[in-house]
């Protein structure tokens, strides 16, 4: 890119540099708390997958037996996922809240007791795989947002900041340069005025 090499290019580029390293730690903390928050989010859906294993391996004994009822499948069925939100350095992450679903009515006298426990239970897995369907989009808005702040840090620091610490070097060295020129080119008029004058004196 092509600078003036002015006073007043020398002042922009100088209130520029300011306000980029004013800026720069700002994105570096946002960038530090994102890194920190997806390894959080990473270790509690690590957590959520590790119990809905468990849950299904512990299901396995029981769940076939369900076959034989399959009027229930319908009330395994969220009518709704209920999320809110919180706010992580500036970027707003779905929280899960709860899966709620229609409440089974089935003929108590021709379905056993067991039934009900296995309905609660079939619901709790599935309010986990909703839970961790959820967090899966946090850590993607999550990782997304950090990625947006990487690139805004590297071009700070690798482009921003050092262009500016350059371009204020070269228009110093120039302006420096012409004050020198100038100087010496008073230094010759005023020889020359002095010369001249030395001249008339004589004659």
């Amino acid at each position: 890119m092509k600078i003036k090499l002015t006073q007043s290019e020398l002042k922009r580029q100088r209130d520029a540099l300011r306000q980029y390293e004013r800026y720069l730690p700002t994105l570096q903390l946002k960038k530090q708390q994102l890194q920190l928050e997806i390894v959080h989010q990473q270790s509690i859906l690590r957590g959520k997958e590790k119990s809905l294993s468990e849950r299904k391996k512990s299901a396995e004994s029981w769940s076939g037996l369900l076959v034989e009822f399959p009027e229930i499948r319908q009330w395994l069925i969220p009518g709704k996922i209920i999320t809110s939100k919180k706010n992580i350095a500036g970027v707003d992450v779905p929280v899960f809240e709860q899966a709620d679903f229609n409440p089974a009515e089935y003929d108590l006298f021709l379905i056993p007791l067991w039934v009900d426990t296995g309905l609660e239970l079939l619901r709790d897995m599935i309010s986990l795989q909703e839970e961790i369907r959820v967090t899966e989009k946090g850590i993607s808005v999550l990782q997304h947002e950090l990625r947006i702040t990487t690139q805004r840090v590297n071009l700070f620091e690798k482009i921003k900041i050092p262009g500016a610490k350059e371009a204020i070097r070269v228009i110093k060295i120039y302006i420096g340069d012409q004050m020198t020129n100038a100087v010496g080119r008073s230094k010759i008029v005023k020889n020359r005025i002095e010369e001249a004058n030395s001249e008339e004196v004589v004659m």
